[in-house]
Parts: structure tokens; C-alpha cells; sequence
């Protein structure tokens, strides 16, 4: 009968089989990094583990230091050659791959197991350079535990122990540990990261700074979450679940950017009315030196290691980039009114357009506005025009319109607008801003999201990238700045009812959707439910929220210095916990020794010499020639006792049965005797 690879593995001798399980382990440890290694670091990692093992199942000698040292060189060369340095994170990484794979081929001896050991357990906590999602999370607790499963084997010189016993120690030995470090977790003063932020950190697509033909649609293919939104109290309707990003004024023909900072006042001109909106966001890391609030907050919310302060255009602003996961509180109101006395210099800078720029479109918004019924509209009368042409003109919204001025960068509006018609929300409100200005009116492009998803996952509103959104601002004298989304003329369904546009989806996904499609949506909303409770409960949790504990635990006005006093007390009381455990355990007998004891007196008992470092198989052959045959269950007992204590299927804790068997053997025979 054909033994199956499992049974295989376990007959394999004992340095073979302990040596495959580790290369598995390094193999498992080193994969959530071949995302950003280099291939020829990946290769030649692969490479090495291969050609190991290949040795480990011959039981062929290892290779000579000659290898060693030439694939290092080439390692090392390859490393300067690929980051143009040695020192860094990258090169930092890569060399610590290649450095425990290589370690591989010259395991002779115990000291040269615990250096892959310690370099495992580094390379583990290099993952969290490049993310801290929960996934990695996992992969690295497989990574830890494989990890210590090898040391606690490599402490075990004797016998052939088996891999789940070593592995329920390793476990047990971790979860002993488990407490000291959530006890770290919760107490140890919050700090910045040591080596940069993750790759979280830096998300491929959101929002800019800038924005030309191409760039939100670009976004709005990726379907990641920009941020949750929890209200507290009322929800306000889809329809004004604007969240206001960057304010794009200046035009220079081709991009829209937000006017510099010297030209663009910090006064803060809002009127609110009604109820305002309160809600907590918990903002993904997006690299822009801003805040997404719902429009328009009317003071800037307190986030925790960051001066967040607004400027006239209700664009929030934030002392630094935002490279990590933020969670903070607002306030915002949905009705209100801006702008009322805006600046002089503003209001011309929100006229300017490039000489030379969409010259037919321009001439379309001059006929447009002279003729005989709007030749003397005010702006809201003319805004409201431009949305009804947009409405009845023929326009279409779609995410794949096309480049647009790849002959005449110039006339990119002019092939949308009286061309084609094929466009998204950015078409949209750049032509209506640009109409706007030919007109007279001073008028702006804001981006941002607007919408989220229907229902709520886990008490909190998902915006997804998706949800990325460019629409318009203009001017009325009297008013200040007016909405005016041209999107909802086009598609009132993107803005009505947060129904976006969205690829198509990939093969498993298309499969699982066409199967069920209500599964797909499913098991995204179930999966982001547990990713949130990881970002609430562990990412995000930060210095305010550990000073929070202390007034919980009575503390009335809680410092740093509290904190750092109730983690030494902490501390020093588990330390006393664990000194006097190791003087019990000290002073308490292995079960092992006390059935030792017991068969070595029932031996005395009959004259036979049995030496406390003599195992039972050397007991057996001590009774074999002293006893004879008449002693023949006792020799059985002993080779069984020897079998469950040292054989392939030793057992956990001693057999008292097997114990009392043998006292009762022996009191017998010497009865007889």
C-alpha cells in the first residue's frame, strides 16, 4: 500500500523532517514580501529553498563556504545595482531575505538554526513596513508561531518528537506571552513610526490636487474605501452628502488647480441654518495636505496630532499630509451660505481663462447669453440654462468617453461640449465653469465625493473611491457661492441615488456575481465590517484614546506620567506573578520523574540496581539478566513505557495504569520468589 505524502513526511529521519518544516516556514514568512521585492531576489530565494531541500530528502552534505560566498557577492551586487545603495529600507529588506535563505545551506549546527530563528523573527516585523491590514496580521501570527514551533524542536535534541506536540508548546509558551503584550499595546506610550509610514499609506489613486480630462474617472475606477462616516443623530439624504475636497480656480488650458496660498485668504465666511450634522469619519491615508468634510463644516474638528484650519473656499486644510488612518469627529451643516463677501481679487481669479483656450465652446456661451431671453440674467437664471441645455442636449454620462484634444490640447472642451457629448462628472464641471466665466460669472470647479453606500455596514457609511466627484461653484451677488452639480442633469441617478458608475468585474468576481448576485456583495460587506473593527480597535487606536482609559479607571486628570506609572506597576506585578509561578513549578515534580520513582523502587524491591539516569529500555535489560524469564512482563511493561515516553508515538503525560500494572507485577513476583 502506497503511503500518502503526509505518512511520508513523518517517516522522513528526524534533522530531514525538522529542516523541510523550517524551509516551509521561511517560505511563508518571506511571501506577503514578493510583492515589492525585487525578481531576482524573489528567484534566487526560491532557488535556494529548492536546492535545500533537495539535500534535506537526499540527506546530501551541504554545500561548501565557496557557494556561499560567491552567491552573496552576486546577492550583494545585484542589491547595489537595483536600489543604488545598501542602506534603506528596500536594500534593507531584500538583503535580510536573501541573508536567511542562504543561512539555509550551512545549518550544521544548532547556533546556526537559532540565526535563521532571529532572522525570521525580524523579517516578520518588516512586513509592517509595507502594511498593517489584517491580513498581514494573520500571515504574521502563522509566521510566529511556525517560528517558535522550530526553536522549541530545536531544544529538543533527543528523540523524534512529534510536530504537533512541539507546536501545541510553541502555542502555549505565545498565549503565556499574550497578556504582556496587549498589556504593552494598551499602556505603552503611543509614537510614530520609526521607519516612515507602511504602504498604506500611499494609496495608487484619490484625490489631487489637481485635475485634468482623465484623472476622476481614473479614481473612480477603484472601488477601495476612501473613508467611513458614522452619523450621530439624524442622516441627511443622499442628494447633499457632498464631501468637499480640493476648490480648483486657477486654469491654465489644461489642468485645474487650487490658487496658491498667497493669494487665497484664510477669512472664514459661512452662514449655517438649521440642524447641524454630527458625524465621526474615520479617513483612509490619501497623501493631501486636507480633510473631506461633509459641506459645510462650520469649525474645524480636532484630530489628534494635526492643526486643521480652512480657508475662504471651505477647502480644509491640514498642517501636513495625511499619510495615515485618521478618525476624528465633525460638525457640518447642509444648509448654508458662503462667500457672501468674497474678495475682490477671488472673484477675478474665478473669471481668468487661458487666451486661445475651447474658442468654440467660449463663442457657443456668448451667443448662448445673448440671446433675447438671457441677455440680462443674473447668474442663477444663466446657471439654470446651462443645466437645462445639459438636460436636453443630448449629453451622456459614461466612466470610457475617450480622450478628449489629443490633436489640439486646446480644443478638448470644444470636442466635448459641441462634439461628442460623451463624458464624466470632470467633463461636466469644467465645461460648466468654463461656459460660466464666458459668460461673465465667476465660477469654480470643487472635487471631492459626494454619496456613499446605501446601507450601512456596521453603523458606518462606506465612500468608496468610487464615490470620487468633481462638480461646479458660481458666484451670485447678494448669495455668495451657489452649487450647481451638472452630473444630475446628465445623471440624476449618481447623485439622487449614490448609483456610480463601475467596471466591470474580474473573472472570480464576474463568476460569483453571476452565480448569486447578491453573494459578492455580501461577502465585500462582511469583510469590511471585521477590517473596520481592525481599524477601530487596533490601528487607530492612538494617545487620546489612552488617556480615555485612564479617566475610566479613575484617574482625574490623566498625564503621560500616569500612564507610564500604571504600565511599571503593571508590569512589576505580572513580573511578581511570574517569579512566584517559576519558584511553585520550581518545586513541584514531573509526572515523568514521580512514575520513574515509583518503578525504580518496585525494581529495588526485588534487587535490582536501577541508576536514576538509566531509561527504561536499559531497566528492561537489567531485569532481563537478573530476573530471567520469570520477570518477562516486566521487560514488556518497561519496552512499552520506553516506547510512550522516547518512541515516534510518544505520548503527552505519563500512563498511571501502565504504573500500577508494573508495581503490582513486581509485588507478585517477589511474592513468589
Amino acid at each position: 500500500m502506497e503511503l500518502s505524502l503526509v505518512q511520508r513526511f513523518h517517516r522522513l529521519p528526524r534533522e530531514a523532517r525538522d529542516t523541510l518544516f523550517l524551509l516551509a516556514v521561511i517560505a511563508w514568512t518571506v511571501m506577503p514580501h514578493l510583492s515589492h521585492l525585487p525578481l531576482w531576489c524573489t528567484a534566487l530565494t526560491a532557488l535556494v529553498l529548492a536546492w535545500r531541500t533537495q539535500l534535506a530528502l537526499a540527506n546530501a552534505p551541504l554545500p561548501g563556504k565557496w557557494w556561499l560566498a560567491v552567491l552573496l557577492v552576486v546577492s550583494g551586487s545585484l542589491t547595489l545595482w537595483t536600489f543604488r545603495s545598501l542602506l534603506g529600507k528596500e536594500p534593507g529588506v531584500t538583503m535580510a531575505v536573501v541573508l536567511m535563505a542562504l543561512k539555509t545551506l550551512e545549518l550544521r549546527a544548532r547556533r546556526d538554526a537559532f540565526v535563521v530563528f532571529f532572522l525570521g523573527f525580524f523579517i516578520v516585523l518588516t512586513h509592517f513596513l509595507y502594511s498593517q491590514t489584517l491580513l498581514v496580521a494573520a500571515a504574521t501570527l502563522v509566521s510566529v508561531w511556525g517560528l517558535l514551533t522550530a526553536l522549541v524542536l530545536a531544544h529538543m535534541p533527543v528523540g523524534q518528537p512529534a510536530l504537533a506536540h512541539a507546536g501545541r508548546l510553541a502555542l502555549r509558551t505565545a498565549l503565556f506571552g499574550a497578556p504582556i503584550m496587549a498589556l504593552l499595546f494598551v499602556l505603552f506610550p503611543r509614537i510614530g513610526p520609526l521607519w516612515g509610514v507602511p504602504a498604506d499609506g500611499a494609496p495608487t489613486t484619490g484625490l489631487s490636487n489637481t485635475m485634468r480630462m482623465g484623472s476622476v474617472a481614473e479614481i473612480a475606477q477603484d472601488d477601495s474605501v476612501a473613508m467611513r462616516v458614522r452619523f450621530l443623530g439624524r442622516v441627511p439624504a443622499p442628494e447633499t452628502m457632498y464631501f468637499r475636497g480640493p476648490v480648483l480656480t486657477a486654469f491654465d488650458g489644461r489642468e485645474w488647480r487650487p490658487l496658491p496660498l498667497q493669494r487665497a485668504t484664510q477669512r472664514f465666511d459661512l452662514r449655517v441654518r438649521g440642524e447641524p450634522i454630527r458625524y465621526e469619519i474615520t479617513l483612509e491615508p490619501q497623501r493631501l495636505s486636507l480633510l473631506p468634510l461633509l459641506d459645510a463644516a462650520a469649525q474645524p474638528p480636532a484630530v489628534e496630532g494635526y492643526r486643521v484650519f480652512a480657508r475662504d473656499d471651505l477647502h480644509w486644510e491640514t498642517d501636513k499630509p495625511v499619510f495615515e488612518r485618521l478618525r476624528f469627529e465633525a460638525v457640518s451643516h447642509v444648509d448654508f451660505r458662503h462667500g457672501l463677501t468674497a474678495s475682490p481679487a477671488m472673484l477675478r481669479d474665478s473669471l481668468e481663462l487661458p487666451p486661445g483656450h475651447s474658442p468654440r465652446t467660449i463663442e457657443w456661451a456668448r451667443q448662448f447669453h445673448s440671446s433675447p431671453k438671457l441677455a440680462n440674467a443674473d447668474a442663477r437664471t444663466l446657471a439654470f440654462a446651462v443645466m437645462q441645455h445639459i438636460r436636453t442636449g443630448g449629453y451622456s454620462y459614461t466612466l470610457a468617453p475617450g480622450s478628449y484634444g489629443d490633436i489640439d490640447p486646446n480644443a478638448a472642451t470644444d470636442e466635448f461640449w459641441l462634439d461628442r457629448k460623451l463624458g464624466f462628472c470632470e467633463h461636466f464641471a469644467s465645461a460648466f465653469v468654463i461656459i460660466m466665466r464666458a459668460m461673465g460669472v465667476p465660477a469654480r470647479v470643487v472635487t471631492g465625493y459626494q454619496g456613499t453606500d446605501p446601507l450601512p455596514i456596521d453603523g458606518y457609511y462606506v465612500v468608496r473611491q468610487s464615490y470620487a466627484h468633481a462638480w461646479a461653484e458660481y458666484w451670485v451677488e447678494g448669495t455668495g457661492w451657489m452649487r450647481a452639480d451638472p452630473t444630475a442633469a446628465v445623471a440624476p441617478d449618481r447623485v439622487l441615488r449614490s448609483r456610480n458608475l463601475v467596471r466591470a468585474p474580474g473573472l472570480v468576481a464576474g463568476a460569483i456575481g453571476t452565480v448569486n448576485p447578491a453573494l459578492l456583495a455580501q461577502m465585500r460587506d462582511a469583510w469590511e465590517a471585521v477590517n473596520n473593527r481592525w481599524n477601530q480597535w487596533v490601528l487607530n487606536y492612538s494617545r487620546g484614546q489612552q488617556l480615555d482609559l485612564l479617566k475610566n479607571l479613575g484617574f482625574s486628570s490623566p498625564s503621560w506620567e500616569d500612564l507610564s506609572l500604571l504600565l511599571i506597576a503593571a508590569l512589576s506585578s505580572m513580573a511578581l506573578a511570574g517569579a512566584l509561578w517559576a519558584w511553585w513549578d520550581r518545586h513541584r515534580v514531573d509526572p515523568w520523574v514521580r512514575q520513574m520513582d515509583r518503578i525504580r523502587h518496585a525494581l529495588r524491591s526485588l534487587n535490582v540496581e536501577a541508576a536514576p539516569h538509566e531509561p527504561p529500555r536499559t531497566l528492561a535489560l537489567h531485569v532481563k539478566q537478573q530476573l530471567g524469564d520469570a520477570a518477562h512482563a516486566l521487560v514488556d511493561l518497561l519496552h512499552a513505557l520506553d516506547r510512550q515516553r522516547y518512541g515516534r508515538e510518544a505520548v503527552r503525560r505519563p500512563d498511571t495504569s501502565l504504573t500500577r500494572r508494573f508495581v503490582s507485577t513486581a509485588r507478585t513476583l517477589r511474592r513468589s520468589r
